[in-house]
C-alpha cells in the first residue's frame, strides 16, 4: 500500500486514529452568539467522510475576559453543549474521533467586545491589539484554571473524544511560559519552570474533570520568532515537562505568535512546505508522546516522509482539507493526483479571516457551505431540469472552468473553447511569476476535475456570436475575462508604458529604471517589480495608497514581499498620485500634502485595472440567445470572484435551457 506509515493506526490516550492525517484546530468565524452551529457539524463531517484520522476542532473560550474576535465560541457557556452533541454526531457518523480545542487568548485580544479588561501573566500590550492588559492575580490565576476544568467538562458532556489545550500561538499560558510576555517574579515567573506552572496546574485539573475517558493533548510552539521569546529548547523542556506529568496523551506542535509572527504560523506560498518541521522533529527527539507536525503539508507524500524520518507520528493538514475535504480518502485509493491540491494564496481562508468573515476557499465553493448540501459534494440537481443540456463555456480561464465543471456535475454535455493554446487565463500568467507558482495549482485542479467529468475543451478556437450560433448549445456561458486599459493620463500611444500581463506575457519587455505603478494594491504591481529586479532592472514601485501592496497584509504576504523587496533595491513610494506620462516625465501629487513631485523613468508598467472584454456577451443577448457571463468579463476582480461566478452559472443551467427560476441565483453577476 502507498503511503505506508500514513495508513497505519495509532493509540493517543483512549482513543485511536486510522490513520495518522489529522484536521487540526483553525478559526472559522462559522460559531453564531458564541454558539456552535450546524455549519460547524457539517464542515468537520466532510472532513471525517473524506477520510481524515483525527479532527481538532477550533478554540473553545474558557472565560468571560476571553473574547478577541467576534464569532467566538464561548465554551463556558453551558448553552453550547446541543452544538457540541451536533458536532461529535455528525463526526462519529463517519467512526473518526473528534477533540476540542479549549483555550483562553490572555492578553492576545481587546475589550471591545467583552467590554471587560484582558488578563495576560503582564502588562505587555500585544502588538496588534496594543491593548494593556491587566497582570492576573492569584485568584485570577485559579479562576481560569477552573475555566479550563469547567469548559473540558462541557465538552465531555457534549460528546468530544479529547481535550487539546491550545499553548502555542495565541493563548494566556503562551503568555505565561515566553519570557516576552511574562515579567512576573512570583511563583509563576522567573525559570522556565515557574512560567510553565499554569499549564501543569490546567493539565491536573482537565485530567481530574475527564479522568481516564478522554484524551489529552497540548500544543506548544517551538519558537515564537520574536526578540526575547520562547525558543525550540524551551519548547522541548516544556514538552518533557508535560510528559513528566504522566497525564498527558500527545503533543501538538505550532510556530509564531498569532499577533506578532502570523505570517509564519499560516505561511503561504512564498515559505516552502514543512517550512516548521524542525519543532516537532526534535520535540519528538525528547518525549516519548505521539506528536504532532503542521506547517504547509501541500500533498500525501509530504506528510508520508516526515512520518517516515522520524520527525512526528501525526502531520496536521489544515487548508489541504479545507481545499479538498477528500485529500485522505483520494489519497488512501491510490488517486493522490486526483486531490485539489491547496494554494496556499491565504485569499479565502485566513484573509476571510481577518476580514471577520466566515472560511472559505479560493478553489473550492463550497467550502463555508457544507450545511446547505449535507451529505454531498456538490449542491442538487437544478430544480425544474428534464434532461442533459449542451453547454458552451467560451473562455478557459478559471471562472470559465468551473462553470465547465459545475455543469457537468450536474450531467450536462459541456464544451470550452479557449482561443490561446492553454488554459488558465491571467492566473497562468500569475502562476509564471517564481515565487508564485503554486498559484497555477488552481488551473492543474480544475483541468483535472474537468478530464474526470468529461468536459471536451478545444483549443485555439476563436469563438464570435456567428460561431456560436453555428454550434447551437442550448445555453452559452461568456468567460473572456478583461483586456488591459490605459488610464487617461498615460499616452495611448507611448512605447515605454506597458501592463503588468504585457511584461508577463512577453509583449513588452522594460529595462533599464522602471516606475511600477501599484493602483490594485495585490500581487500584480509587487509580482512583476520582482520579475524586472531579478532582470537587472532599477525599480520603484509608486501608490496613491498608504502602503505598497496593501492587500497583501490580509493574506499575510506583506512581511515576506517587505524582506523581498529590501534585498533586491525595489524602493517602494506611497501616498503618490499619477497625474500625467509623456514618455519622459511621470508627474505626480503627493495627496497628503498637495505638493507635485516627479519621476524620469525609461519605463511606465502599469498595475491599473482592466475593462471587462464583453462584447460577445451582449452581442448574443441582441440575437436573444440563451446567455450567462460570468468572471472578469462581468466586471475584473479576483480569482475566487471568478469560481463563485462560475460556480453559480454551472449551478443554473437546466435541461434543455434555462428557466426563469434557474436565473435570480445570478443576477447579481450578470
Amino acid at each position: 500500500m502507498a503511503y505506508r506509515y500514513l495508513w497505519s493506526p495509532l493509540q493517543l490516550g483512549p482513543i485511536t486514529t486510522r490513520n495518522r492525517i489529522v484536521f487540526s484546530a483553525h478559526l472559522t468565524n462559522y460559531a453564531r452568539g458564541g454558539r456552535p452551529t450546524d455549519q460547524h457539524a457539517a464542515y468537520y463531517a466532510a472532513r471525517a467522510e473524506g477520510g481524515a484520522g483525527l479532527i481538532i476542532t477550533e478554540e473553545h473560550s474558557t472565560h468571560p475576559t476571553d473574547w478577541p474576535y467576534e464569532k467566538l465560541i464561548h465554551g463556558f457557556h453551558r448553552d453550547v453543549i446541543p452544538g457540541y452533541r451536533r458536532i461529535t454526531d455528525a463526526v462519529h457518523r463517519h467512526r473518526v474521533p473528534i477533540i476540542a480545542q479549549i483555550n483562553h487568548n490572555g492578553g492576545q485580544g481587546s475589550g471591545m467586545y467583552s467590554r471587560l479588561p484582558v488578563w495576560a501573566p503582564s502588562p505587555v500590550a500585544d502588538p496588534l491589539f496594543r491593548e494593556v492588559p491587566k497582570a492576573v492575580s492569584q485568584a485570577e490565576i485559579d479562576e481560569i484554571v477552573a475555566g479550563y476544568a469547567l469548559v473540558a467538562e462541557h465538552c465531555a458532556e457534549g460528546g468530544f473524544d479529547g481535550i487539546e489545550l491550545q499553548c502555542s500561538h495565541s493563548s494566556i499560558v503562551r503568555g505565561f511560559l515566553s519570557p516576552a510576555t511574562n515579567r512576573r517574579t512570583d511563583d509563576y515567573g522567573g525559570t522556565l519552570a515557574n512560567r510553565a506552572r499554569l499549564l501543569l496546574d490546567i493539565v491536573g485539573a482537565v485530567r481530574r474533570v475527564v479522568g481516564a475517558r478522554l484524551a489529552l493533548g497540548v500544543r506548544i510552539c517551538g519558537d515564537e520568532l520574536i526578540e526575547g521569546g520562547t525558543t525550540i529548547d524551551d519548547a522541548v523542556a516544556v514538552a518533557r515537562m508535560v510528559e513528566s506529568t504522566g497525564q498527558v496523551d500527545y503533543i501538538n506542535t505550532s510556530i509564531g505568535v498569532a499577533t506578532a509572527s502570523l505570517f509564519m504560523i499560516e505561511a503561504s506560498m512564498h515559505v516552502p512546505p514543512n517550512y516548521a518541521l524542525f519543532i516537532p522533529s526534535a520535540i519528538r527527539k525528547a518525549v516519548d508522546l505521539p506528536v504532532v507536525g503542521v506547517g504547509r503539508f501541500k500533498d500525501p507524500l509530504q506528510a508520508e516522509r516526515a512520518i517516515a524520518e522520524g520527525h512526528c507520528d501525526l502531520v496536521g493538514v489544515v487548508r489541504g482539507q479545507i481545499a479538498d475535504p477528500d485529500f485522505a480518502r483520494k489519497a488512501r485509493a491510490g488517486a493522490a493526483e486526483d486531490i485539489r491540491l491547496c494554494l496556499s494564496c491565504n485569499q479565502e481562508c485566513v484573509g476571510r479571516m481577518g476580514l471577520n468573515r466566515w472560511l472559505g476557499c479560493i478553489e473550492n465553493p463550497h467550502t463555508g457551505r457544507e450545511a446547505q448540501h449535507t451529505g454531498s459534494t456538490r449542491p442538487p440537481a437544478s430544480p425544474g431540469s428534464t434532461r442533459p443540456a449542451d453547454v458552451l463555456v467560451v473562455g478557459a480561464g478559471p471562472a470559465g472552468l468551473q462553470a465547465a465543471i459545475a455543469a457537468a456535475g450536474h450531467g450536462h454535455r459541456v464544451t470550452v473553447c479557449e482561443r490561446g493554446p492553454l488554459a488558465g487565463g491571467q492566473v497562468r500568467l500569475a502562476a509564471s511569476v517564481p515565487n508564485r507558482a503554486e498559484l497555477g495549482d488552481l488551473i492543474r485542479n480544475q483541468l483535472a476535475e474537468c478530464r474526470r467529468l468529461g468536459v471536451t475543451i478545444e483549443y485555439g478556437c476563436a469563438v464570435d456570436a456567428d460561431e456560436v450560433a453555428r454550434r447551437g448549445a442550448d445555453h452559452v456561458i461568456v468567460a473572456t475575462g478583461a483586456v488591459t486599459q490605459r488610464p487617461w493620463w498615460a499616452g495611448a500611444e507611448l512605447a515605454n508604458v506597458a501592463d503588468v500581463v504585457e511584461v508577463l506575457d512577453g509583449t513588452a519587455h522594460p529595462t533599464g529604471s522602471v516606475v511600477v505603478l501599484d493602483e490594485i494594491g495585490f500581487h500584480h504591481a509587487t509580482s512583476v517589480a520582482e520579475v524586472l529586479a531579478a532582470r537587472g532592472c532599477t525599480v520603484e514601485i509608486v501608490t496613491p495608497g498608504m502602503v505598497v501592496g496593501q492587500d497583501l497584509g490580509i493574506t499575510l504576504d506583506m512581511e515576506h514581499w517587505w524582506m523581498r523587496a529590501e534585498a533586491a533595491g525595489i524602493i517602494q513610494s506611497t501616498d503618490l498620485v499619477p497625474m500625467g506620462f509623456d514618455g519622459t516625465t511621470l508627474q505626480l501629487l503627493h495627496h497628503p500634502t498637495g505638493r507635485a513631485v516627479e519621476r524620469r523613468p525609461d519605463w511606465l508598467v502599469l498595475a491599473v485595472p482592466g475593462r471587462p472584454a464583453d462584447e460577445l456577451y451582449h452581442e448574443l443577448r441582441r440575437r436573444s440567445i440563451s446567455v450567462e457571463r460570468i468572471g472578469d468579463c462581468v466586471a475584473p476582480r479576483r480569482a475566487h470572484a471568478a469560481i463563485v461566478d462560475g460556480q453559480r452559472a454551472g449551478d443554473a443551467v437546466v435541461g434543455g435551457a434555462r428557466s426563469d427560476a434557474a436565473r435570480r441565483p445570478v443576477q447579481a453577476v450578470r
